[in-house]
C-alpha cells in the first residue's frame, strides 16, 4: 500500500519534469525554428505596425551565437549559412552593443555601393524604380494624423514593397554619402524613410555582420492598437 504522501511526491515529481521538458522543447523551437518579436517603434510603418507581434524563422540563414538564447557565445561566425535575399525583412543585433533587437529590410549586398540621393534610393549607380500612390495616414490613439507620401518601390531583382517619407524639407537621410558594404555584411533601411535609424547612420547602425542576423520576419500572429486587435492584419505573410 502506498501512503499518500508518496503519492504527493510522485505527484509533484512528474509535474516538475513536465515542466522541465516543456521548458526545453521551447528552447529548441524558439533556438532552432521560430521565435516571436513583437513590433516597438513606426521604422518599418507601412509593412509593419506598432503593436504588430510576429513569428521570425531562425533557420532562414543558418545560426549564429545570436540564435541562441542571450547571445551565447558558443562559437564564431555561422554554420549552414545562407544568403539572405534584397528585400527581406530581417531581425538583427544591432552591431554596436550585440544585444539590442532591430528590424529592418535588407537593401544592400556584400560589396554594393549604396546611396540616396534626392530620396531616391540608388542600388550599384542605378536608382530604383518607384511610383507614386495614394497617402499614407498614421493615426495616433489620441485622434491626431500625420499625412505620409506613399510609393511602391521596386528592388532591381523585381521585388517590391511599399515606402513612405514625410512631405517638404529633405533631411541628412534624404541625401546620402555612398556606401560601399562591406564583405560579410549588409545594408539594412527602414520602409518609413525619414523616421528610420538604420545603416544610413554609420557610428549608429552601420553595416550589419552576418554573424548579427537573428532570423527573417515570417508572419504577423497577433497585432494590436490601442488595446484593440487589428483582426485584419491577424495571420499576415510579410514581404
Amino acid at each position: 500500500m502506498v501512503s499518500s504522501r508518496k503519492k504527493n511526491q510522485s505527484g509533484i515529481g512528474e509535474t516538475v519534469k513536465t515542466v522541465a521538458y516543456a521548458i526545453l522543447i521551447a528552447l529548441v523551437v524558439r533556438t532552432l525554428a521560430f521565435e516571436p518579436f513583437n513590433i516597438p517603434s513606426k521604422s518599418m510603418v507601412p509593412t509593419l505596425l506598432v503593436g504588430d507581434y510576429l513569428f521570425v524563422s531562425k533557420y532562414s540563414y543558418g545560426y549564429s551565437r545570436h540564435s541562441m538564447p542571450l547571445s551565447l557565445h558558443l562559437f564564431d561566425g555561422r554554420v549552414l549559412f545562407h544568403m539572405p535575399k534584397r528585400g527581406d525583412v530581417v531581425v538583427f543585433k544591432v552591431p554596436s552593443d550585440n544585444r539590442t533587437d532591430y528590424i529592418k529590410r535588407v537593401i544592400g549586398l556584400p560589396n554594393d555601393h549604396i546611396q540616396v540621393i534626392h530620396r531616391v534610393l540608388y542600388i550599384n549607380g542605378k536608382p530604383t524604380e518607384r511610383r507614386q500612390i495614394e497617402d499614407y495616414v498614421d493615426r495616433d490613439p489620441r485622434g491626431g494624423s500625420q499625412i505620409y507620401t506613399q510609393f511602391i518601390e521596386t528592388l532591381p531583382e523585381g521585388r517590391e514593397h511599399r515606402i513612405i517619407e514625410y512631405p517638404g524639407t529633405e533631411g541628412f537621410a534624404d541625401n546620402t554619402p555612398e556606401y560601399v558594404v562591406p564583405p560579410g555584411h549588409y545594408f539594412m533601411m527602414g520602409d518609413n524613410r525619414d523616421n528610420s535609424q538604420d545603416s544610413r547612420f554609420l557610428n549608429v547602425v552601420g553595416y550589419v555582420p552576418e554573424e548579427n542576423l537573428v532570423g527573417r520576419a515570417e508572419l504577423i500572429f497577433f497585432s494590436i492598437d490601442s488595446s484593440m486587435p487589428r483582426w485584419a492584419r491577424f495571420l499576415s505573410l510579410i514581404d
